[in-house]
């Protein structure tokens, strides 16, 4: 039986449990989409925020939790949302591993871990939502980084993972075309690293960004939410939302 279609579109958010992930789900929710939720360990901020969300417009969440390393469960969260709600309008790829990995101690697990999230999951997960996103000539997101650019020192696992999502975004362009619009965002710094930062390393990036301060997960949001609903006419670009730190790194 198939499911009914939703009257609302639908996005999947990887990731989308806290920080960056849980301002995009905030925001696209509050443009009118419906929501599918991924989350990897965070349970219980899943938990608190698709209660928030439910709040506002019942039954606009499906929280799916998966292990995105694992590329057998990828087809199964796209079978999940479709499902739920007949439809899959979006997909903005949030979730990313992130830790250095100094050149000669770099172990194959850390190489596939990094490599999983920022960019093997994205691939796979749109293979399997293509069909769907014609259906719907709907529209992919990444979340990339200024570092797949320009590589970030003691980083060079995760700098060429960034990479190969940001060439994955222009090769699916061209693939998923004219049908499904592809673009990404590379962020420059938005928030702080949980572990926290050297004050002498946060005055040295401020001082390499020309608007002066670090972004905030809400500019992250909105690019994502422009290039979903406003951008019809762009495919296969990077939006770089940095304070213009590319023009100085």
């Amino acid at each position: 039986m198939n499911a009914v279609k939703n009257e609302r579109p639908v996005v999947l958010i990887t990731g989308a449990a806290k920080r960056v992930g849980a301002v995009i789900a905030r925001t696209l929710h509050d443009a009118g989409y419906d929501l599918a939720l991924h989350y990897r360990r965070s349970r219980e901020e899943m938990d608190a925020l698709s209660a928030e969300l439910e709040a506002q417009r019942a039954n606009s969440t499906l929280a799916l939790q998966a292990e995105l390393a694992e590329i057998e469960n990828l087809p199964k969260l796209i079978d999940s949302v479709v499902a739920r709600y007949g439809r899959l309008d979006g997909i903005v790829n949030n979730a990313s591993t992130f830790y250095p990995t100094p050149i000669g101690s770099v172990a194959v697990q850390q190489w596939n871990e990094l490599f999983a999230s920022n960019a093997q999951a994205p691939f796979f997960l749109a293979q399997a939502a293509a069909p769907h996103l014609r259906s719907a000539r709907g529209s992919i997101v990444s979340i990339v980084d200024i570092y797949a650019q320009h590589p970030l020192a003691q980083h060079p696992v995760y700098s060429m993972a960034k990479a190969a999502l940001a060439a994955m975004t222009r090769a699916l362009a061209r693939e998923l075309a004219p049908d499904v619009r592809v673009n990404a965002i590379a962020p420059g710094a938005i928030l702080w690293p949980a572990s926290g930062k050297a004050a002498a390393d946060q005055s040295d990036l401020l001082a390499r960004t020309p608007l002066g301060r670090i972004g905030t997960p809400a500019d992250v949001a909105t690019a994502a939410l422009f290039l979903l609903r406003e951008a019809k006419f762009t495919t296969g670009q990077i939006l770089s939302v940095d304070g213009g730190r590319e023009l100085v790194v």
